[in-house]
């Protein structure tokens, strides 16, 4: 299998003079899944905004497999976003959804799952919060790109929805690099297999997950 490489460098940006992300590298391979940690204000979001290219940098470089992409229309097909929001129009049925977003090759797998097959027949208007999510997920991780931005994906979700969407990032990192952020920590730590924490907009790249407590993000004990 090929292995593919996101490289994000010298990333800075600044809103009305203050520092929201300052000088930022983060490396992200296939079979990588990278949680990034942070408080509230600390760049997460602004930050994977900025690779996928929503948001203007000050200064950026963006490189997949060695080669620099300088424009957000070269990265459509290497990198997809998940955003905090839900983003499919809810007068959509679920059918219409997963064959205008999966390619005919896939279709047989993705409707194998048998979360999908409870809300086949349904519209997007119908679906639980938790069911919604699920679907924005597996759609994501399901298309061609190379690598994926999850913005904060365990919001609202039950335990049990959580298992089942760390149990779809999993088996999608054999073939993608993936990148998480979540202020739920304990589940970004349990699926991730390298950690970041993003604090005063500087990103520190961590050996231990101790690490997380020497940093001051979490008080010892919460690990």
């Amino acid at each position: 299998m090929t292995k593919n490489i996101l490289e994000v460098d010298s990333v800075q940006k600044q809103y009305d003079g203050k520092i929201i992300v300052s000088d930022v590298y983060l490396k992200c391979e296939t079979a990588d899944i990278i949680g990034v940690l942070g408080r509230n204000g600390s760049g997460k979001s602004t930050l994977l905004k900025i690779i996928f290219g929503i948001v203007a940098a000050d200064f950026k470089f963006v490189r997949v497999d060695g080669v620099v992409k300088s424009k957000t229309s070269d990265l459509i097909n290497e990198i997809s976003y998940l955003p905090q929001d839900n983003f499919i129009p809810s007068s959509f049925s679920i059918k219409k959804t997963i064959q205008l977003s999966i390619s005919k090759d896939k279709l047989q797998d993705f409707y194998a799952d048998e979360m999908i097959q409870l809300m086949l027949n349904k519209k997007i208007k119908h679906l639980s919060g938790g069911e919604l999510r699920y679907l924005e997920i597996k759609l994501i991780l399901n298309n061609a790109s190379k690598f994926v931005l999850l913005d904060e994906p365990y919001n609202g979700l039950s335990p049990i929805m959580i298992e089942k969407i760390n149990e779809l990032i999993t088996a999608m990192s054999s073939v993608k690099g993936i990148i998480i952020t979540d202020h739920n920590y304990e589940n970004v730590i349990k699926v991730s297999t390298k950690l970041a924490l993003m604090k005063e907009g500087k990103m520190h790249h961590l050996k231990d997950k101790s690490e997380l407590v020497e940093k001051g993000y979490l008080k010892s004990g919460m690990i």
